[in-house]
């Protein structure tokens, strides 16, 4: 197995955790685990692919991955105690999976000849909107969007250290990769740590 596929199953385990975890949290059931994690895994994927007009969708074209999902999201409802120590560690599944397919999808938009900055964005909507999807389903406000630790920002710069090391440096695929996927993880796991954000542009509307 090439690394590029260890990045793709690493994306979509990843994902799918984070799903499960979230879902959890809501205290959702099965089947609201499973959409949670699936949306989450795939809806980045997805709609890079339908960008890119790339058939059949990645995840139809390959059944482990949905079958991966299915796995998770069923030992997720299984063993819930499980899922409540693993709540802590919400974030680090959340960065690999940021990372992670962002690689994925920077590295399909460079493959189809789209222009850099593009490339860069198809980067950040492979990794962030299944998290966007997500957050929808589950009855919150996308984190993309309100002010919260740097989330697509990260991803922008993880598409961008591909980017150059690929186009511009030639260094090798695999280190490309590894460069672009630690940045990713490593600026967001920070951005956590120390909630560090992006400024809101006004007040939120106040209730009631």
């Amino acid at each position: 197995m090439n690394l590029n596929a260890v990045i793709e199953y690493g994306a979509v385990i990843s994902a799918a955790i984070y799903g499960v975890l979230l879902a959890h949290r809501k205290g959702l059931d099965f089947v609201g685990v499973f959409a949670v994690a699936f949306v989450v895994s795939f809806g980045g994927g997805t709609l890079r692919d339908l960008f890119l007009d790339r058939t059949p969708l990645f995840w139809v074209a390959n059944q482990h991955f949905a079958i991966l999902v299915f796995t998770l999201a069923l030992a997720g409802t299984l063993f819930p105690r499980l899922a409540e120590r693993l709540e802590s560690w919400l974030a680090v599944p959340d960065a690999l999976g940021l990372g992670l397919f962002t690689v994925m999808g920077t590295r399909y938009a460079m493959e189809a000849d789209t222009p850099l900055f593009i490339a860069a964005i198809l980067g950040v909507v492979t990794g962030a909107f299944g998290g966007v999807l997500g957050d929808v389903i589950c009855n919150e406000i996308p984190r993309l969007f309100r002010p919260a630790p740097l989330y697509a920002t990260c991803s922008f710069s993880g598409a961008w250290v591909y980017i150059l090391t690929h186009r511009f440096l030639a260094l090798p695929e695999d280190l490309c990769s590894l460069s672009a996927v630690i940045t990713t993880v490593a600026f967001r796991l920070v951005a956590v740590k120390w909630a560090i954000q992006l400024p809101a542009t006004g007040e939120p509307p106040k209730k009631g």
